[in-house]
């Protein structure tokens, strides 16, 4: 049979390719192997041979040393790669011989099939003749193959596609199965997301009840305490706490501030009443003073606290100018010592350094010093300002 020829010219290619594999391996070995050594045999000097130095003829045999061995190296990998070459091409014409050999099998088995077994057509009686023939033992290795052989080999090949086919099958179900539970878990995802979703709305929805019924329930206190409300008494009034009341809901009753409230009753604005303590409701005209005196405190700290950070940025840039030194703010000239002393203590317990000085016309009381004159301007404006200090006269001089 032609299917039995070529796999046995296959097998033949094997055994040759691995036999010249093995010699050229044993080739590689050989080339490996070092030079043998020339024996040394004496001469007769015809001439006295001219001295060279013995490093010279070291250097020129490591040399030719390395070049032995570049060369053998390169002979090496020349062989490999033509090692390498020959398999690959082994293989390739194993693979073809393969090939071949299953397409005609392939192509014998549905002619086969196709004249129904038939003994008088033409494959039937080349299988006879094929049967008939008797060689020797190494003829019949390399020729013929026995009808079982051949059966034996479809059977393989069918239980082959048989397995290719339920292997393709069980592929199909299994991405099937994972396709299914991918679509599983993607609903199930969506389905937790919609439900998540849900939630967070009636949350937010929750919330913006609670919000709107908060600011409602805002609105009415406000509408009932704007009812309750009155203005200011013309005259100061008596006011029992009772429970329930505090300083913001008093001052929101009476419409005035709860500062105001609380400075009437010499408390802070922060404290909590009690039940039956006794207050001052201020009256209209009281009220009005207390503002404009809360606006005039309210004022004199800003402006202090202006001329503070003025001070603090002049101290920070100030430099040298044309009149160079020291400069200091006096505040007062007292009629004598004692009288500076005692305007000196109410300026050092406001937080500022004071020296007296005496002079002709008195004795002066002096803030600073100062370096630099722009600097001592920033501190006239903030003793000016200062409510602690109550004075408005003060002015810069050089202090030395």
């Amino acid at each position: 049979m032609n299917f039995s020829r070529q796999a046995l010219l296959g097998i033949g290619m094997i055994i040759g390719g691995s036999v010249m594999l093995y010699a050229m391996v044993q080739q590689i070995g050989a080339g490996n192997d070092p030079e043998p050594t020339p024996a040394m045999v004496d001469k007769p000097r015809t001439e006295q041979a001219s001295s060279q130095p013995l490093t010279i003829d070291i250097e020129t045999e490591k040399r030719i040393l390395a070049q032995k061995q570049k060369e053998r190296a390169a002979r090496v990998a020349e062989q490999e790669k033509r090692a390498q070459q020959f398999l690959i091409e082994q293989e390739t014409a194993e693979a073809q011989a393969l090939a071949k050999a299953r397409a005609e099998n392939q192509q014998y088995v549905e002619n086969s099939t196709s004249t129904g077994g038939d003994s008088d057509s033409p494959e039937a009686a080349q299988n006879t003749n094929d049967g008939s023939q008797v060689k020797s033992s190494t003829d019949n290795t390399a020729t013929n193959v026995s009808p079982n052989d051949s059966d034996k080999s479809d059977t393989q090949e069918e239980a082959q596609a048989l397995a290719q086919q339920k292997e393709v099958k069980r592929q199909a179900e299994l991405k099937k199965q994972a396709e299914a539970k991918k679509l599983a878990e993607s609903k199930k995802q969506a389905e937790a997301k919609e439900q998540a979703d849900a939630k967070r709305q009636a949350e937010a929805q929750a919330t913006a009840k609670q919000k709107k019924q908060a600011e409602e329930k805002a609105a009415i206190e406000a509408s009932k305490l704007e009812a309750t409300k009155s203005e200011p008494p013309k005259s100061p009034t008596d006011y029992t706490v009772k429970s329930g009341d505090g300083l913001i809901k008093l001052a929101r009753q009476y419409n005035m501030p709860v500062e105001a409230l609380a400075q009437a009753n010499n408390i802070a604005s922060t404290t909590s009443l009690q039940v039956g303590q006794a207050l001052t409701i201020p009256s209209r005209k009281q009220v009005q003073r207390l503002e404009r005196d809360a606006a005039n405190a309210q004022q004199a700290r800003e402006d202090k606290r202006d001329a503070q950070e003025k001070l603090r940025e002049a101290r920070k840039e100030v430099k040298e100018t044309d009149a160079k030194g020291s400069f200091g703010v006096q505040v007062a000239l007292a009629n004598n010592q004692a009288a500076a002393d005692e305007m000196a203590k109410k300026f050092k317990s406001a937080g500022y350094k004071v020296k007296t000085s005496a002079t002709s016309r008195g004795v002066r009381v002096i803030v600073g010093p100062e370096r630099g004159k722009v600097a001592a301007l920033a501190l006239k404006d903030k003793i000016n300002s200062d409510s602690k200090v109550d004075t408005s006269s003060a002015w810069v001089l050089y202090w030395r």
